[in-house]
């Protein structure tokens, strides 16, 4: 049985929006070709799907993650992931309170919080978060309210203080920079653009694969 550790490993979020050479659940497809260990319906931005449109395609994700054994999560609409009956769903701080969402989701449905210090990381794991998202780990355009970069460091200081909380790092994530950043202490590694903007998604995700399990 997969532990949320091993579901962080090679963490892919896209939109409809993220995905730039093909339709999103064809990239999908191909990324779970390449070794993604879990998938997050991030539908935000302009031109985002909404409504009905949202639902369909949530439908049609979770459906592929769920023939290919690959879990799926719902970025911050819980009722969406209630009603998909979606694996997980992940939540940022301006988002939801992560003890009500919590109470929404039913047993079986892990909860991860985004935390930007230890004063967000402990009000998460009290509100019973099952992992944290931490980041930008370096500068990213993918998302347009990041904050400061932290770099591999800041990981590290969340483990020297004791940290044991399963961890996916986020930000500026490429194949090349995951090593270090799995050797500060992270449990997995997150992106968007680096699989979604890609015209071989499937290469992409496997080189994220690799880059998880080098020894540095």
């Amino acid at each position: 049985m997969k532990t949320i550790n091993d579901i962080l490993k090679v963490y892919f979020i896209a939109g409809t929006t993220d995905a730039r050479h093909m339709p999103l659940p064809d990239c999908l497809e191909r990324a779970i070709e390449g070794g993604i260990t879990c998938f997050q319906y991030r539908e935000k931005g302009p031109g985002a799907l909404t409504g009905d449109e949202k639902t369909k395609m949530g439908r049609t994700l979770r459906d592929i993650c769920q023939k290919r054994g690959i879990p799926f999560v719902v970025n911050d609409d819980v009722a969406l992931a209630v009603a998909l009956e979606a694996d997980g769903i992940h939540v940022g701080q301006e988002d939801m309170n992560a003890s009500d969402v919590k109470s929404r989701i039913p047993d079986g449905c892990f909860l991860g919080v985004s935390v930007h210090s230890f004063k967000e990381a402990e009000a998460a794991k009290d509100a019973g978060a099952d992992y944290f998202g931490i980041g930008p780990v370096y500068p990213t355009g993918s998302k347009a309210d990041a904050k400061d970069a932290i770099g591999p460091a800041g990981i590290r200081i969340y483990r020297d203080a004791g940290i044991k909380m399963p961890v996916v790092a986020i930000g500026g994530i490429t194949p090349e920079n995951t090593p270090g950043i799995m050797k500060a202490g992270a449990d997995g590694v997150s992106m968007i653009s680096a699989i979604a903007g890609q015209e071989d998604p499937k290469a992409a995700a496997r080189a994220f694969q690799h880059a998880t399990t080098v020894r540095t």
